[in-house]
């Protein structure tokens, strides 16, 4: 069966299940990631092996594996990438909150920028803290603030939420040093100085456009703060009428947000400028690590949490209801990236690549659309910028009316379009804002589609008007 055809029946087998039948997200998706592999001849396996380099006795090897444990260990990979980190955030987020520390965050933001540009400042922070450190970090660290920011203005979640997103989803597919944008950028023999402001240049126009998207969206939709796992929105009211005397210092409110996001940048630029002997890039490497990173902020959040209490007995019950909300959320997510993972193995970013070179669209839509097909395809926006690199790697070296670096921006801008259901970042931001699939779809996957169709123009764009040829 054509790799095109699994693909839309796996797509439709998650759509009927969640929207129709009302199964829960995790079920639906196993159910869609299992048909797809299902309906995956050996021979298809054998052609995406083959596409990823290996080996033909590791091709074969591989397209002889099991169903059930292709898909115990797409999920266990997926698990093995996000599953520390969301635990570890899921703490760090309940211990801000149920500490008033993320309270007495927001009363510094709101004394610093004022009320009325609070959304600018979660928007402007999180584009900034988003160019070294993944998007999800970036989340995971900010969506506590939302909360906290939103019970003094609730009809304004949907914005703050979006400010977040808006900020900080572009930055991991153009600007370095997130791996997307770098290997585009190495690959083409593109400096990354110039990688870098042209990234930020078109970054800033698509989180611009997102923003606007952000105010029309939050105007046409209502959408409510719900009840989380970890927290209800009746004890986020309490903790937000609280004495600021009540709450605990700034600067120790701020260190388990800022610390990890510290060392996780001193890793990133450890590995840039440092030699690896160098005992500060050691020690950058060892705590700088995500994992490890965002351990020092949980370890700083519960002491924080533990000195904050007046109820002792209360700690374990609060810690015990972050990791029960991590737990479905990573069981979610882990689904999500197995069904991604069953995609991907159907071949498709080969399919793809012969599609393509049989239209000859002008280069940079083509680019464009060619990452945006692959990341709808299959969930990865990395993958798909890849996939589109090797689509596109026959015009480098060749002579070009623009600068390359358009071409590699616009592969980062084709990446972002549309995340939906197969991709494991629609489910971390669906579940840790409590919103429905419909309401992830309107506030995260179309706003993405807004910033990329304007980064898209602004590549096109620039590329006239400072060619750099």
């Amino acid at each position: 069966m054509n790799a095109i055809l699994i693909i839309l029946i796996g797509a439709a087998v998650v759509l009927f299940c969640i929207i129709r039948l009302k199964l829960h997200a995790a079920i639906s998706l196993m159910l869609a990631a299992l048909v797809t592999a299902l309906l995956t001849s050996p021979e298809l396996l054998l052609a995406y092996a083959q596409q990823s380099g290996m080996t033909e006795a590791e091709a074969q090897a591989f397209s002889a594996i099991p169903i059930g444990k292709r898909l115990a260990t797409a999920f266990g990979n997926t698990s093995a990438k996000i599953g520390i980190l969301i635990a570890l955030a899921s703490i760090i987020g309940t211990a801000l909150m149920r500490s008033g520390a993320a309270d007495r965050i927001i009363r510094g933001l709101l004394n610093l920028f004022g009320q009325k540009n609070s959304s600018l400042a979660l928007l402007s922070g999180s584009f900034t803290l988003a160019i070294p450190v993944f998007f999800d970090t970036v989340f995971y660290l900010m969506i506590p603030l939302v909360k906290s920011l939103s019970v003094r203005d609730p009809k304004k979640f949907s914005l703050y939420l979006m400010a977040i997103v808006a900020g900080g989803v572009m930055a991991h597919s153009l600007i370095p040093p997130t791996p997307g944008p770098l290997f585009v950028a190495e690959e083409m023999g593109i400096d990354l100085g110039i990688m870098i402001i042209g990234g930020l240049g078109v970054g800033i126009i698509t989180i611009t456009a997102g923003y606007l998207y952000a105010l029309w969206a939050n105007r046409k939709w209502d959408l409510p703060m719900r009840d989380t796992p970890d927290i209800s929105v009746k004890e986020l009211e309490q903790y937000a009428a609280r004495p600021t005397s009540d709450l605990p210092h700034l600067a120790l409110s701020l260190l388990p947000v800022l610390l990890p996001l510290f060392l996780i940048t001193g890793n990133t630029l450890s590995n840039a400028f440092l030699a690896k002997d160098n005992l500060v890039y050691k020690i950058l490497t060892t705590l700088g690590e995500a994992n490890i990173a965002l351990f020092v902020g949980a370890i700083l959040s519960m002491l924080l949490l533990w000195k904050q209490l007046e109820e002792k007995t209360n700690f374990q019950r609060y810690i015990t209801e972050a990791l029960t909300s991590a737990a479905m959320i990573i069981l979610i997510t882990s689904a999500g990236g197995a069904f991604g993972q069953m995609l991907q193995q159907t071949g498709i970013g080969g399919q793809i690549e012969g599609l393509a070179s049989q239209y000859q669209l002008a280069l940079l839509p083509m680019a464009f659309l060619i990452t945006a097909v692959v990341r709808s395809a299959q969930g990865s926006a990395t993958v798909a910028m890849v996939t589109a690199m090797g689509v596109m790697s026959g015009v480098i070296g060749t002579e070009l009316a623009f600068h390359p670096v358009y071409l590699a921006l616009a592969i980062g801008c084709g990446s972002k379009i549309f995340a939906w259901m197969n991709d494991s970042g629609f489910w971390i931001v669906t579940k840790m804002s409590g919103m429905e699939v419909q309401e992830t779809i309107r506030h995260f996957s179309i706003l993405m589609t807004v910033m990329a169709l304007a980064g898209l123009f602004a590549v096109m764009l620039f590329s006239v008007l400072l060619p750099f040829s």
